[in-house]
């Protein structure tokens, strides 16, 4: 059974790009808290259910990005979780990774190992270059 996933009004799709684009400029500024409201009304724009959509996953992602640089890793985690339940979310190795990442943060290692094993198995150790050591080596051992 083929999947199909929702497209939005060319308009409404068109804003949602320009306000991430936006965010994404922001978060280079280290203006995080603006970038943080700028993919939240990009959000807003996403017709319910959010998670139906493919656009929601993208913004959820940046969000929970956003959130773990400015070192707000329960808002972080959410973002990651609704992220990993939009259209194609548990496949993406990213939303893995920083979902892990923000788990271990929380303190919440056993899921934290979760995640990151399973961003490990997609994209092996490259995933990891450029993060904190920390976080390979807690898995390291399981794999």
């Amino acid at each position: 059974m083929e999947v199909k996933f929702l497209e939005l009004d060319d308009k409404i799709h068109a804003q949602i790009i320009e306000l991430c684009e936006e965010g994404d400029s922001l978060i280079e500024e280290e203006e995080f808290n603006k970038a943080i409201e700028k993919y939240s009304t990009a959000l807003e724009l996403v017709p319910s259910p959010k998670i139906d959509w493919e656009a929601s996953t993208w913004i959820y992602t940046a969000l929970g990005d956003a959130y773990f640089i400015n070192d707000d890793y329960e808002m972080a985690k959410t973002n990651f979780y609704n992220a990993l339940n939009c259209p194609d979310g548990i496949s993406n190795p990213l939303i893995l990774l920083r979902l892990g990442e923000s788990l271990f943060e929380c303190g919440e290692l056993n899921q934290a190992k979760e995640y990151l094993l399973k961003a490990y198995m997609l994209e092996g150790y490259k995933i990891f270059d450029e993060e904190d050591d920390k976080y390979f080596k807690s898995i390291k051992d399981i794999i």
